[in-house]
């Protein structure tokens, strides 16, 4: 059969399952061929073709009462149009009436699985993926998130069940508009705000979910996927169960009761319905406009079951991306051959829901103390329903010895680090390997805390594996920068580049050992996408953990960068037994000159990044508790004492047991930076700390920065 969404003109042609040669007659004969565009390209589903609802069968002529088939004029139109269309009255028929009585909570008679094709029970390899990258999903309410027809329900709590179907079904036969029963039916209804209190009193929204869907829609929230309620109901009826499935109000799409008010503004009676109501073809689709118009989604979900749900996806090229007929209270055969995927239990959908594979590249103390505490997240959610996250968490560990034992071998029976973490539990779900590539392959979530002088390395080798795949998310916990002839690389730039996926980066005042022992600690997660970002929040965030979201990845990330080569100033001046006044000058002039440098390389850096953890937060940790600051310290006091031959190199071998000194590389990274820009007198304190480091400058000259970063070097 020729499935085909055609648009001839500017009238729109819903086709039966017809052979292509009788489409074809049928076009000659009703003069409508010329100007047929393409089948319309689905967002995401680039080669597949969106059909319309199909007609359970041929019916006799008839013409096609207003509805979802109704040609739709334009100011050049003309009533030629719409008689060149009554040919195709004959095949179009069937599909209305069913429309009308999805709308009118019937089915039609005679309906038959036999009838139609096999519905799709398992979704394809593109519809899969849309699912579970998908940014929104929209609801349909009545018999998909509730297990009844709320306008049905109302008027059997009303008494007037009978008299309401009667409506309903003198529609189906064209005998009245559709709109016309919807509003015959309310005048029937009649009743007031208290009776819509007693009937909310008597049917609480918790009584009448479909078993499973507090579940789905809390693991879509969870994923960071936005939930829509889309319906031909009464908002204030929809409104209690959106509440109790924590979906905001303004999410929610349905028809609006209009109230005849008393003398003092109270609502007394219903008096009628919105114009902008559900009832009306293709609202779904154009809700989801607004909903694209408003948000920048890349991929909406259709639930629901009914041709009104089908159509959201098929009545506009900026409608939902697929659509999945629910059939777990009502079973409708023409709409279900026609869906992506059709399901009738929402564990089905909950099921191939993503779950993301956490590897975490790095093994010193602070990757120690952040696995850690994404193993304690892990293994929480996975004892919830529809969890985000696989329990175990992979960690790759650069190959050492302890007490002639691989570190592997140690880390993996006794769930500790000796070397980096000694006395940590780092949880029983955190598997180490020695092998990058086999740890990376098949992770969904990649947590990079490796020393930044190894990340381009790193990175090479993982791509030319081929082992991240184009939808895999990252975060980098490392700090420091690349410099290039045309300019500094921060290592998210490094990460995005070189393998291709987004990006995101945790900084802030996070001294391992400190968060290691629960104390209170915090950091900011930086990032390009907010959905990337409110992942890796919920993988981080502890009770004794605080994350806040923060869109500025450069600035949070040169902060965390920068402050340690402040650091290496505040240990120097330290070292020489500085008071308070002259350290806090350290600290401010260098915090000053932080931002600056983060001006001069991003404009678009944001102020209030500086007073975020990541900034002022970070600097103090830094500059009174990091190891940048220890080593420095114990370097000027030698330095003092006479020893000329002590190094920053010896230093970091005797006194971080195996860590990376980060300051004096940052260091000489952002000095050949100023150097080749001409910045360094714009510099002073980066300029004076590099030029003591190198032994330029004796370390008193710390406390006089402006003068020694344009002082003649010692050392010519």
């Amino acid at each position: 059969p020729a499935h085909k969404f055609l648009r001839c003109f500017n009238c729109e042609v819903y086709l039966n399952s017809l052979g292509s040669r009788t489409v074809r007659m049928l076009l000659q004969k009703g003069n409508i061929g010329k100007g047929i565009a393409q089948p319309v390209q689905r967002r995401g589903v680039p080669s597949a073709l969106r059909h319309a609802p199909l007609a359970n069968k041929v019916a006799t002529p008839a013409v096609a009462p207003q509805g979802l088939l109704r040609p739709i004029l334009s100011e050049r139109g003309s009533p030629a149009l719409l008689k060149r269309q009554r040919a195709l009255d004959v095949v179009v028929r069937a599909a209305e009436t069913e429309q009308e009585a999805e709308n009118a909570g019937t089915v039609v008679p005679g309906d038959g699985w036999e009838s139609f094709p096999p519905p799709p029970y398992e979704p394809s390899e593109q519809v899969l993926d849309l699912w579970q990258q998908a940014d929104a999903v929209c609801f349909d309410v009545d018999r998909t998130v509730t297990t009844d027809a709320s306008v049905g329900l109302l008027a059997k709590f009303m008494g007037i069940e009978d008299e309401a179907q009667s409506l309903m079904e003198q529609a189906n036969r064209g005998e009245i508009n559709l709109t016309k029963a919807f509003e015959d039916r309310l005048a029937k209804l009649n009743f007031t705000p208290t009776d819509i209190d007693r009937f909310l009193e008597e049917h609480p929204a918790h009584t009448r979910l479909v078993p499973g869907v507090e579940n789905l829609i809390a693991a879509l929230k969870a994923r960071g996927v936005e939930v829509f309620l889309i319906s031909g109901g009464f908002r204030e009826m929809a409104l209690p169960i959106a509440s109790h499935l924590k979906i905001p109000a303004k999410n929610v799409f349905c028809n609006t009761m209009s109230w005849q008010l008393d003398d003092h503004g109270e609502p007394v009676r219903l008096q009628g319905l919105d114009m902008t109501r559900a009832a009306e073809s293709h609202f779904k689709s154009r809700a989801i406009e607004r909903i694209r118009r408003k948000y920048p989604y890349n991929n909406i979900i259709m639930v629901g079951d009914g041709f009104s749900d089908l159509e959201a996806m098929q009545g506009s090229p900026d409608g939902a991306d697929a659509f999945i007929c629910f059939g777990g209270v009502m079973q409708r055969p023409a709409v279900a051959s026609q869906a992506d995927w059709f399901v009738r239990s929402y564990d089905e959908l909950m099921a191939k829901l993503k779950r993301y594979k956490v590897t975490m590249v790095g093994s010193g103390a602070w990757a120690c103390t952040a696995v850690r505490m994404v193993a304690q997240s892990t293994a929480e959610a996975a004892q919830l329903p529809g969890s985000v996250f696989e329990k175990e968490v992979t960690m790759w560990v650069h190959e050492e010895k302890h007490s002639g034992r691989n570190l592997i071998e140690y880390i993996n029976e006794n769930h500790e680090n000796p070397i980096y973490l000694p006395g940590i539990d780092l949880g029983e779900n955190v598997k180490a390997t020695s092998d990058l590539i086999e740890a990376v392959r098949g992770a969904d979530a990649l947590i990079f805390c490796a020393p930044h002088q190894f990340m381009h390395g790193i990175c090479k080798q993982l791509a030319a594996a081929r082992v991240v795949g184009r939808g895999v998310k990252a975060i980098s916990l490392t700090k420091g920068m690349r410099v290039r002839a045309e300019g500094p690389q921060l290592i998210s730039q490094m990460v995005s580049r070189i393998l291709g996926i987004d990006c995101s980066v945790l900084m802030g005042a996070n001294i391992a050992g400190d968060i290691a022992k629960e104390e209170l600690s915090e950091a900011v997660i930086a990032y390009a996408n907010r959905e990337s970002g409110s992942l890796w929040q919920q993988l981080f965030q502890r009770p004794y953990f605080a994350i806040n979201l923060l869109a500025d990845v450069p600035g949070a990330e040169m902060c965390g960068t920068l402050k340690n080569i402040v650091a290496v100033g505040a240990g120097i001046g330290d070292g020489l037994g500085v008071g308070p006044n002259s350290k806090a000058s350290i600290l401010r002039q260098g915090l000053s000159e932080m931002r600056k440098f983060c001006k001069f390389i991003s404009p678009s850096v944001r102020d209030d990044t500086f007073f975020e953890s990541c900034g002022v937060a970070d600097l103090i940790a830094s500059s009174y508790g990091g190891r940048n600051r220890r080593v420095a310290e114990a370097w000027a006091q030698k330095r003092i004492a006479g020893d000329d031959q002590v190094t920053f190199e010896k230093l970091e071998k005797e006194m971080l047991n195996g860590q990376k000194l980060q300051g004096v590389l940052t260091s000489d990274e952002v000095q050949e930076i100023l150097h080749a820009r001409g910045w360094e007198l714009e510099f002073p304190l980066f300029t004076t700390i590099n030029r003591i480091i190198h032994g330029e400058v004796p370390p008193t000259m710390i406390l006089r920065y402006r003068e020694a970063c344009a002082m003649p070097s010692i050392r010519s």
